[in-house]
């Protein structure tokens, strides 16, 4: 954009009403993803954007559709209103997980509240009946915020129709393709109108990102912001023996007298094990992931948010689920397998400006895995030790003993090899489809 950046909300010459009630919530001064993003919107454009988590990207597509929803403005000379009857919808927002389309969700909510012209706003994902959400597209949506699947069937059982749809918003496109929702998203892609506003936002972008944007986006707006949105976020690495992970993890906790702290681990044993492990040392965490109902993700999210819960454990469904604005630590005891959730995760801390801490923990199986992640999100990060913690230089895997000779037909099968310290037992994990 060639104009000057807004200095407030009220430069984007949002209908008042929007301006009192961003005041109201205590949006100040635009983020650099909203200066640039919001003006696109307004005009209609296209927009693909690339920006850190934290950076104020649900704003910046959320206030000009709504916008455009209070003032009925056109867009590609349309109005913004679906027309004809059913369950309509006008603006579609496509999210990976539950947990964030709760979240977008709210904040349409929160925007548009106490505004002249009511907004609509329908929540729908899976993992819960799906009655109460055919119930509320009754006579259609302004906004419907949606999972893939829960979204295709909604359509298949008549409850919407998105053939009407005027805007299309790609929220973390990159997360919604590497959980595997290509195939979902191409049907879904089919049912909409060939003319329409699309914005795709997108914190990394891997081939298969780039590829649907150019197949998608017409003559587009494009933004690239993530590196001048990380300075305020802290990134530490520390190693340590495996067995002495969750000793320093309990140390850094007790020591450093930290609340809210987002714990990350590969795996839902792991989860619980970890919160067993450091109950036994006087701290109290909570779990969230997959296994847990919908209900009990959501009474665990909500009690981290308000403060009611200090340590949590979770999967990589925090990592797009969680947005508290001034989260101070997450710990990754775990590293994930791929190198984007590494930056997905550690955004969870230093949003909206806010200083963050962001603590790795490796021990020697994880150092080869580690150097992947920093070569493919071109950090450098400097190796810290812990008094009283600290890493064997050279860790010795007790070697396997040579079975004695068998006489055949015994049935007795070979022993598997017990993978090095050196050796990267992360190839040989399978990447998501």
């Amino acid at each position: 954009m060639t104009s000057a950046p807004a200095n407030c909300f009220a430069d984007f010459q949002l209908p008042s009403s929007l301006v009192e009630r961003l005041a109201q919530l205590e949006y100040k001064t635009p983020t650099p993803v909203q200066q640039q993003a919001i003006p696109a919107m307004l005009s209609g454009k296209d927009l693909l954007v690339g920006a850190n988590t934290g950076s104020g990207k649900t704003a910046a597509f959320a206030l000009p559709i709504i916008t455009r929803h209070i003032t009925g403005e056109l867009t590609n000379g349309k109005s913004c209103q679906p027309q004809g009857k059913g369950n309509l919808v006008s603006t579609l927002v496509l999210v990976p997980t539950r947990e964030l389309a709760k979240q977008v969700a709210d904040n349409f909510v929160a925007y548009a509240q106490n505004l002249e012209r009511k907004i609509k706003v329908v929540c729908v994902f899976g993992g819960v009946s799906a009655n109460p959400q055919m119930l509320a597209l009754r006579g259609g949506a302004d906004v419907v915020v949606a999972t893939p699947g829960r979204l295709l069937d909604l359509v298949s059982s008549n409850a919407l129709k998105l053939d009407k749809v005027k805007h299309l918003i790609l929220d973390e496109a990159d997360r919604l393709l590497s959980l595997g929702f290509t195939d979902e998203l191409g049907n879904i892609l089919k049912l909409l109108p060939k003319t329409k506003q699309t914005g795709l936002f997108s914190a990394t972008f891997p081939d298969e990102v780039i590829a649907l944007a150019n197949s998608l986006l017409n003559e587009p707006t494009t933004l690239f912001l993530q590196s001048a949105e990380q300075s305020t976020l802290v990134q530490r690495v520390m190693t340590v023996n495996k067995d002495k992970k969750t000793a320093l993890l309990a140390h850094l906790i007790k020591e450093n007298s930290w609340r809210q702290v987002l714990i990350f681990a590969s795996a839902k044993k792991t989860c619980n094990n970890l919160a067993q492990k450091l109950a036994k040392r006087g701290i109290t965490a909570q779990v969230f992931h997959g296994d847990q109902a919908q209900g009990a993700r959501t009474r665990v999210l909500d009690g981290f948010k308000q403060g009611e819960i200090d340590v949590l454990i979770a999967t990589d469904i925090a990592a797009r689920g969680i947005d508290i604005e001034k989260l101070p630590v997450v710990i990754n005891f775990e590293l994930p397998r791929s190198p984007a959730d590494y930056m997905h995760r550690i955004g969870r801390s230093g949003r909206a400006g806010e200083v963050g801490l962001a603590v790795s923990l490796i021990s020697h199986d994880e150092y080869h895995h580690f150097k992947v992640i920093e070569k493919k999100n071109k950090i450098r990060l400097e190796r810290e030790q812990v008094a009283g913690f600290e890493a064997d230089e050279n860790l010795e895997v007790e070697p396997v003993d040579k079975p004695m000779a068998k006489p055949a037909g015994t049935g007795k099968k070979k022993r598997k090899k017990v993978p090095q310290a050196n050796e990267n037992i992360w190839s040989q994990a399978k990447p998501k489809s």
